[in-house]
């Protein structure tokens, strides 16, 4: 894992919101757009750009469905950095 990757994810994970949605994907495996600002009480639109700032910290993947995008941690990834971090 690359230095700029490991900025990136710290950085992306530094603000509460998307803490607090990486939080909610992990407890519920995955989730709408809608379905967590609702949980964090955030608008739509906040909450689309915060969820891309974790997916360009490769933190979450998306799969669309009709009109819904469904979110999820991307376990690999996160898996590596733990590992990463851990040595």
């Amino acid at each position: 894992m690359k230095r700029n990757e490991i900025i990136k994810i710290f950085k992306a994970l530094g603000n509460e919101r998307r803490f607090l949605i990486v939080k909610h994907i992990l407890a519920q495996k995955e989730l709408t757009v809608s379905k967590i600002s609702e949980l964090i009480h955030l608008s739509f639109k906040s909450t689309s750009r915060h969820l891309l700032v974790l997916k360009n910290a490769n933190l979450v993947v998306s799969r669309q469905t009709d009109l819904n995008n469904f979110y999820s941690l991307n376990r690999e990834y996160v898996k590596d950095f733990l590992k990463f971090i851990q040595t």
